[in-house]
């Protein structure tokens, strides 16, 4: 079964182009002009990630992600402009997967689509085999049906959340570095910088402070990275 990708973008020229790409690498693409079309469509007809231009007209792609991510955790790419930082790391903040400046090579983001979907597969059916759900204390965690819960209320993460959060708490009280969650989140083969890592970090707190505000497991070391308390 194709795996389906929506493209959201105002660019006429970036929806062919990138489309066609998409479809000869046997991807299902939807393509979209606006935001507002997007929402419509998607609620519609639901894929398996989106990729989000962040500058457009009316509804841009933060507005869009945030209605979105209202009903939805599929993974979301960025395209941003080379100077939008400030946009990136909302965007990120926001429930973004990933992002990629324009100008971008369209072998870049099929690799980083492929990369997307694949850990969501991992999520899904891969390792509960040997893993299983993991119980640390007030956390649970379920790759098998990608859900998280803290205190018995489900808390909704994003795919690269998820692994992230799952990588910091296989090992109670010990020191992960920004590098180690890159690959764990990531892979090896892609880099990001530490922004990226501290927005996901800090996302992830928030939304455990939604559910908990004493939620505090999640714990700085300046200048090496982040540990996960399960006292």
């Amino acid at each position: 079964m194709h795996q389906s990708i929506a493209l959201v973008d105002d660019d006429q020229n970036i929806l062919t182009s990138v489309s066609m790409a998409l479809e000869a690498e046997g991807f299902h693409v939807a393509t979209y002009k606006t935001g507002e079309d997007a929402l419509r469509g998607l609620s519609r007809h639901p894929v398996d990630l989106a990729v989000l231009d962040i500058k457009m007209p009316r509804m841009d792609g933060i507005e869009l992600l945030q209605k979105l991510r209202k009903s939805s955790q599929m993974p979301v790419i960025f395209l941003t402009s080379k100077d939008d930082e400030i946009d990136e790391v909302l965007g990120l903040r926001m429930g973004a997967d990933d992002y990629i400046k324009k100008p971008f090579s369209q072998r870049l983001l099929i690799e980083r689509i492929r990369t997307l979907l694949r850990r969501m597969e991992v999520g899904a059916i891969g390792d509960t085999k040997s893993e299983g759900t993991m119980v640390r204390g007030n956390l649970v965690l379920d790759p098998e049906r990608h859900l998280c819960t803290w205190n018995g209320g489900e808390v909704q993460l994003t795919v690269t959340e998820f692994l992230l959060l799952k990588s910091l708490a296989q090992r109670p009280g010990h020191v992960k570095t920004r590098d180690q969650l890159m690959d764990a989140a990531y892979g090896e083969s892609i880099y990001v910088d530490d922004r990226t890592i501290d927005s996901h970090i800090k996302r992830l707190r928030a939304k455990f402070r939604q559910t908990d505000s004493g939620f505090a497991q999640i714990e700085t070391l300046y200048g090496v990275g982040y540990r996960y308390s399960d006292s």
